[in-house]
């Protein structure tokens, strides 16, 4: 997102494409930088989350006990919290598809990232042997 030149959205297609909406060709490059960049998992909680927020705040005009709020809000948002956490790649190799871009871009950045970790593992214990399955039965 620190390039000036790329296109960006206006607020409504901002907010529309937050909510499922669909962003022009020419702003792609802009949705990759959204969804494999950095902060990528915590803006798409944010997003998540706020329409849970909108639809629990008229509880809090209730007259009742601090108890009583936590009592009738929390456990709705919670969910919303823990769901938004597992299903974030799922939803952002959604995006990536319905922009018309490979959603295995997403698994090619995480390995690029974590890249070190594996020449890690490869300089201290070797490649691993190609024949291999991977499980660990005996």
């Amino acid at each position: 997102m620190a390039n000036p030149n790329r296109p960006r959205p206006n607020p409504w297609q901002y907010l529309t494409y937050c909510y499922g909406g669909r962003l022009p060709d020419t702003m792609r490059d802009w949705v990759i930088e959204d969804v494999t960049g950095k902060g990528a998992t915590a803006r798409l909680m944010v997003r998540t989350v706020i329409p849970a927020l909108l639809i629990l705040l008229p509880f809090w005009f209730i007259p009742t006990t601090l108890v009583v709020h936590l009592g009738m809000t929390v456990p709705i948002l919670l969910p919303f919290i823990y769901f938004s956490h597992s299903q974030n790649k799922v939803w952002r190799r959604h995006v990536l598809r319905k922009h018309g871009v490979d959603p295995s871009l997403l698994d090619q950045k995480e390995r690029a990232k974590k890249a070190h970790i594996h020449d890690a593992y490869v300089e201290r214990f070797g490649p691993r042997d190609p024949g291999s399955t991977g499980t660990h039965d005996i």
